[in-house]
């Protein structure tokens, strides 16, 4: 019962986090976004690193750890705050639920992963989603649209890429170690980007919107939605924990909707639902896996 409690709350979580990334964006720009999500999810996990800093296994992968930061982090932050300037943020949270697939692409292109029939169809499906969700303008992903739907894509790649990264590179790191590095990493290219593009903590616009959204996004969205989401994998397991991709835009679409009087389209939904099915079928396992599954359990 805990483990379903931690997966309704971390789907709430993140996806009101995509209406904390249009408000931050809105006053302290695309890497001051950044920045602070970084910074204050970096602060909620600082503690328990320095519990846990003399278990840690060395020697520590500060590379490999550093490049996990910037891919899984500071990168795909970044554009999906860049692509929250242009689209709603429920439009937002359905794109990056493209994360799967282009895992899927990542993983057989560059780490010799190998895809059967069934993931290649699930990632078709995928894509004819986002055709869906974009009214099947796909001229304008490339043009007007680059800086929004385009971006909001390029953010699922980092994803996608850093998951396969962090299989790869750091598969013995913590947790708590490989979380926190990250936002630690997250911030302060946050805060080189920000300054390089002149932004200081004295031009952001301060108001209850905004500490709310720091808070909310920085504590809970960066801090506490890692931690669930781990708790997650050790307690069900990966597939288990990964379910929140389904509900995360839906718990998204909710909270644009009363917060920010975002529209809920035909075409919002059929791209989610389509995108959806696609993840579905490209992780499903056949009849034949799961009576294996079964006879090795008994």
């Amino acid at each position: 019962m805990r483990a379903y409690a931690a997966l309704i709350g971390l789907s709430l979580i993140w996806g009101l986090s995509f209406v904390f990334i249009k408000i931050l964006a809105e006053s302290a720009g695309v890497w001051g976004t950044v920045f602070i999500r970084c910074t204050a999810g970096a602060l909620i996990l600082l503690p328990i690193l320095i519990a846990q800093w003399r278990k840690i296994d060395r020697p520590i992968p500060w590379k490999h750890l550093i490049v996990s930061g910037i891919m899984n982090a500071a990168l795909p932050w970044a554009l999906i705050a860049l692509s929250e300037t242009r689209i709603a943020s429920n439009t937002a949270s359905v794109l990056n639920a493209t994360t799967p697939v282009f895992a899927g692409l990542i993983g057989f292109f560059l780490f010799k992963q190998r895809l059967k029939l069934q993931q290649w169809t699930g990632i078709l499906i995928g894509f004819f989603g986002v055709l869906v969700l974009i009214e099947f303008k796909i001229g304008n992903i490339f043009g007007s649209e680059f800086i929004g739907v385009g971006t909001m894509m390029l953010g699922a790649m980092c994803y996608g890429f850093g998951s396969h990264y962090v299989r790869r590179f750091t598969p013995a790191t913590g947790v708590v170690l490989l979380s926190a590095t990250s936002l630690i990493t997250g911030s302060m290219v946050g805060l080189i980007m920000m300054t390089f593009n002149g932004y200081s903590l004295l031009s952001f616009t301060y108001n209850t919107s905004f500490w709310l959204s720091a808070v909310g996004l920085g504590c809970f969205g960066s801090g506490v939605a890692y931690l669930l989401f781990y708790y997650l994998i050790r307690q069900k397991s990966p597939e288990f924990a990964t379910t929140v991709t389904y509900l995360a835009p839906v718990s998204a679409m909710i909270w644009g909707s009363v917060l920010l009087d975002e529209p809920v389209t035909p075409s919002l939904i059929g791209g989610m639902v389509i995108i959806f099915a696609g993840i579905y079928y490209a992780n499903r396992k056949s009849k034949a896996s799961k009576v294996n599954m079964r006879s090795t359990s008994t």
